[in-house]
C-alpha cells in the first residue's frame, strides 16, 4: 500500500505529458498535497488494520475455549454455531459497486484538478466539473449500512443478540465496527460534494475524494475479508 504515495505525481506528470506542458507551480502543489493525504490515510489504515488483527485473533482463539458452567461447576462449550444470513451477500455487492463508483469519482477529481492546475485556476470551478459518482458512491454507503440493519435485525428475529453466545457477540463487533470505519467514509464524502457544491478549490475537493477513495477501497477489502472469516474461520 505505500506505493499509494507516489501515484500523485505519477497522474500529475501523466495528464502534464500529454498535454506537452511543463509541470506548473500550481500542479506540483497540487502533486505534494495530494502525496501528504495518502500518507496521512495509509498511517490511519495501519491503525485500523492492527484493530481487526487483534480482533481477528481473538475471534479464532475464542472459539476454542471452554467456559466455566457456575451451576454446574464444569468447563462447557458455549459457542453456539452462526448461520449468517444470505442478505449479507447483497449487501457485499452493493459495497463491491460502491467501491467502482469511489474510484471513478476519484480518477474524474484528480482530472480536474490537474487540468485546473495547468491553467492556475485551482480556486475556480465550472459546471462541467461536478462530480455525480460521489452521491452515487454515498447512496450505495448509507445503503449498505441499512442493509446491516436490517442483518442485525434478521438474526435478533433467530434469537441472536450481543449478549447470546460468543459468536454473536463477535459478529455484531465485527460488523459493527466496519460500520463505524464506513460512516467516517461516508461523511467525508459527504464533505467532498459540499466542497464541490460551495465552488471550493478543486484541489482541495480532489485532495479530499483521492484520500477518501483509497480509505474505501480499503473499507470494502476489510469487509470481504470480516466476511470470509466469519463464514471460513468457525
Amino acid at each position: 500500500m505505500a506505493s499509494i504515495t507516489t501515484t500523485a505525481s505519477t497522474d500529475t506528470a501523466r495528464a502534464l505529458i500529454a498535454g506537452n506542458e511543463l509541470p506548473t507551480p500550481a500542479s506540483l502543489d497540487f502533486a505534494a498535497r495530494l502525496r501528504r493525504a495518502r500518507l496521512g490515510i495509509l498511517v490511519a489504515l495501519v491503525a485500523v488494520v492492527m484493530i481487526f488483527v487483534s480482533y481477528s485473533s481473538a475471534y479464532v482463539v475464542r472459539q476454542g475455549l471452554p467456559t466455566l458452567d457456575p451451576r454446574t461447576g464444569n468447563l462447557v462449550r458455549d459457542w453456539l454455531p452462526l448461520q449468517l444470513p444470505n442478505f449479507l451477500l447483497i449487501n457485499t455487492l452493493v459495497l463491491l459497486i460502491s467501491t467502482l463508483t469511489m474510484e471513478l469519482a476519484r480518477r474524474q477529481a484528480v482530472r480536474v484538478a490537474v487540468a485546473a492546475a495547468k491553467e492556475s485556476q485551482l480556486s475556480t470551478r465550472t459546471e462541467t466539473d461536478r462530480m455525480p459518482w460521489l452521491g452515487l458512491t454515498t447512496v450505495l454507503g448509507l445503503s449498505f449500512l441499512a442493509g446491516q440493519w436490517l442483518v442485525w435485525r434478521e438474526l435478533a428475529a433467530r434469537g441472536f443478540y450481543v449478549d447470546t453466545s460468543p459468536s454473536s457477540s463477535f459478529f455484531y463487533l465485527l460488523t459493527g465496527m466496519h460500520g463505524i470505519h464506513l460512516l467516517g467514509g461516508i461523511l467525508a464524502l459527504m464533505a467532498a460534494g459540499a466542497a464541490s457544491l460551495l465552488r471550493k478549490s478543486a484541489g482541495s475537493s480532489a485532495v479530499v475524494v483521492d484520500a477518501t477513495a483509497w480509505y474505501w477501497h480499503f473499507m470494502t477489502f476489510l469487509w470481504v475479508y470480516i466476511l470470509c472469516l466469519l463464514e471460513f474461520a468457525r
